[in-house]
This record gives C-alpha cells, sequence and structure tokens, in this order.
C-alpha cells in the first residue's frame, strides 16, 4: 500500500476512490471538489441509504444501489457505512482519510447543520435536517461525538490489513494539508 501523510510525498489518486473520515470533516465537500478536478462522478452513500422521512433503505436495496452507482469506468465515493464498506473497498484502489481533530470536526458539523435547518435545505429524497432532529438522541452532533474515537480506530486498523496493502492511502490530518493535497492533483478536462 502506498501510505503517505506528509505533504511532500501524498499519493495522487486513481479512479476508483473513496472519501472516509469522521461526520463534519468534510468528505462530500472534497468529493465534490476531486469529482469536479478529475471529471468524474461523485456518488454520495448518503443519497442512496436514505429514503424519505429518514428512513433507512433496506439492506439488499442499499447494497443493490451501490453496486449499481460503483459499475462504471471511474468514480468517487463518500461515506462511512460499514453495511456497505465490503462492496465499496472491493472496487476501490484509493482511500482518502479526512482524520481531522475531533473539536475543528465538531465545529465544522455544527456550522452546516445550523445552516441547513435555517435554509430548510433539502437533503435526499426531502429530508431535511430539523432542530427537533439536531436537539434529539438521534442528533447528528451526537453521533459525531460517539463515533469519532471508533472510526479512528476503524480506518487506522482498515489501512494496516494486509488486503488492503495495495490502495493508494492518504491520510490528511488538517484542512490545509487537504487544499494542498487536492492542489497537487492535475485537473482532467476528458471523462475518465
Amino acid at each position: 500500500m502506498s501510505y503517505a501523510n506528509e505533504p511532500a510525498q501524498l499519493p495522487l489518486p486513481g479512479q476508483h476512490i473513496a472519501i472516509v473520515g469522521t461526520t463534519g470533516s468534510g468528505k462530500t465537500t472534497l468529493a465534490v471538489q476531486l469529482a469536479q478536478r478529475l471529471n468524474i462522478p461523485h456518488i454520495e452513500l448518503d443519497a442512496l441509504h436514505w429514503e424519505p422521512n429518514w428512513t433507512e433503505a433496506p439492506i439488499e436495496v442499499f447494497h443493490a444501489r451501490v453496486r449499481a452507482a460503483l459499475s462504471g469506468p471511474a468514480w468517487i465515493v463518500d461515506g462511512n457505512y460499514s453495511k456497505a464498506r465490503e462492496i465499496v473497498w472491493d472496487r476501490i484502489d484509493t482511500v482518502v482519510w479526512l482524520d481531522y481533530r475531533l473539536s475543528l470536526c465538531l465545529w465544522q458539523l455544527s456550522r452546516r447543520t445550523f445552516h441547513r435547518v435555517v435554509t430548510r435545505q433539502e437533503l435526499w429524497n426531502g429530508n431535511r435536517e430539523s432542530w427537533r432532529k439536531v436537539l434529539s438522541k438521534d442528533s447528528i452532533l451526537l453521533w459525531s461525538l460517539r463515533s469519532y474515537p471508533r472510526l479512528r480506530e476503524r480506518y487506522t486498523r482498515l489501512l494496516g490489513l494486509p488486503e488492503y496493502q495495495h490502495l493508494i492511502a492518504v491520510h490528511l490530518t488538517s484542512p490545509r494539508m487537504t487544499a494542498r493535497w487536492l492542489a497537487s492533483v492535475p485537473p482532467c478536462s476528458a471523462p475518465a
């Protein structure tokens, strides 16, 4: 596995890229930017997972959607769904891990959530964030706080497994490092 975390030695991505990291780290934002730079499709796992009224898609439906979305010649997928990891990670050549400090993720997530609640921004399949949801036991902010240590342990472990040694692994620990890495990726004007 090509695994680097110093800006001078960060590898360039392949054509089948997964962006992972804790909630609020900026996975979708980076995925959109990288997809535009490489001129390849962006796939957001949340959009495949959530049905109207914040109902989770049945596992078979979710898996079928993921397989169909990843059938193209090149793509970038973002999300941490362990129930789809085998499908995704069996197809990727690159994993980009946004491993930012918890305080930064919570700040970014709070700003994003507040904006979505105030503007009533539609997310996926008519779903919107609400004050009631934000202040409930199912709060995305509480989810981020609880899942942060688990996700850091998970990606540290996964990237050390023999079956993933072939992957290009880009470990980004700050927005500044991410911006420098993104700028180092040559733009592609023709579709992959």
